[in-house]
């Protein structure tokens, strides 16, 4: 089944852009996948049905296995927490920095100058990192 594997690259490549409302997208493209893959995991079986006749050896008809079920419902319920937390993330930074590109997020990182700084270093421990002094 392809379903869920399209599910996921989309649901990547929306996290992936640089941009919160496209992540906050796709996490809930994630979500879905995830429970798709569960729902397919789980699926119809004669074996083991979850209640049947005391006299009958088998069921009937094919019925659904609970367990699955009941892991995509939780899975919503967690789906839907995060979302809702993500959200709240979302609104407070874009309250803060008036922006919603990753890119232009960088409150606690210094400016990059164009040229380079005074003594020919690129930055804070020169251009190889703290501690490597020209290796």
């Amino acid at each position: 089944m392809e379903q869920p594997t399209n599910l996921w690259a989309a649901s990547l490549y929306l996290m992936l852009s640089g941009n919160l409302i496209r992540f906050i997208f796709g996490l809930a493209l994630a979500t879905n996948a995830v429970n798709l893959l569960i729902f397919v995991a789980g699926r119809l079986s004669q074996t083991h049905p979850p209640l049947i006749d005391p006299d009958a050896g088998v069921a009937a008809q094919p019925l659904a296995n609970a367990l699955p079920q009941a892991l995509i419902l939780t899975a919503i319920v967690i789906g839907f927490a995060l979302l809702t937390f993500v959200f709240i993330l979302f609104y407070k930074a874009y309250q803060s920095l008036n922006t919603v590109e990753t890119e232009l997020m960088r409150v606690s990182e210094p400016r990059e100058n164009s040229g380079a700084e005074e003594g020919g270093q690129a930055g804070i421990g020169g251009a190889h990192g703290p501690g490597r002094e020209g290796a």
